[in-house]
């Protein structure tokens, strides 16, 4: 499989928050933009893979500050890097001040979705090729990230995850 860029699998999602989105504090429900982000992600996932992705976990949320109602906000997906069958996918979140048109950021998350063939069984998928700064450290970070999951799930030997390890000494 020929690697790819994350531009070639990015995404970008824009939405308003309507009524029907908000709480009783007229802000964005974070389980709305839950729902945004597993879509985004899951749309790169498969653009990255070529293949149906499932959503594995959602490693981290970070609500930064509230969205209120009639907000623009758009978000931005990208595959920080793949392993066998899985692939992280980070998210960024942006809302727009509609009179000014800044836009600012206000959360993010980070994904983990798995290729499944036609058993549905996960499949491999082409390796994330890095090319910005910006790519590079998120590429390097989600094998620590990888590391740090498959320790605490009893999959890996603490004494083993080399990259964690390089972080202490």
């Amino acid at each position: 499989m020929t690697p790819k860029t994350p531009s070639e699998s990015k995404t970008i999602q824009t939405e308003i928050v309507l009524p029907n989105d908000t709480n009783n504090l007229n802000n964005l429900m974070g389980g709305r933009l839950l729902h945004w982000m597993d879509i985004v992600a899951a749309v790169t996932a498969q653009r990255h893979s070529g293949r149906t992705c499932v959503t594995a976990s959602v490693n981290n949320v970070s609500f930064g500050h509230p969205i209120p109602r009639a907000s623009i906000v758009t978000l931005e997906a990208n595959i920080s890097r793949s392993f066998n069958s899985s692939m992280e996918i980070i998210i960024d979140v942006w809302t727009e001040d509609t009179q000014s048109g800044i836009k600012t950021k206000c959360n993010e998350a980070i994904y983990t979705f798995v290729a499944v063939g036609n058993m549905n069984k996960p499949t491999a998928v082409p390796e994330v090729k890095p090319e910005t700064e910006k790519e590079k450290e998120r590429f390097e970070a989600a094998l620590r990230r990888k590391q740090l999951s498959l320790i605490l799930a009893g999959k890996m030997k603490a004494k083993d995850a080399t990259e964690l390890k390089a972080l202490f000494k």
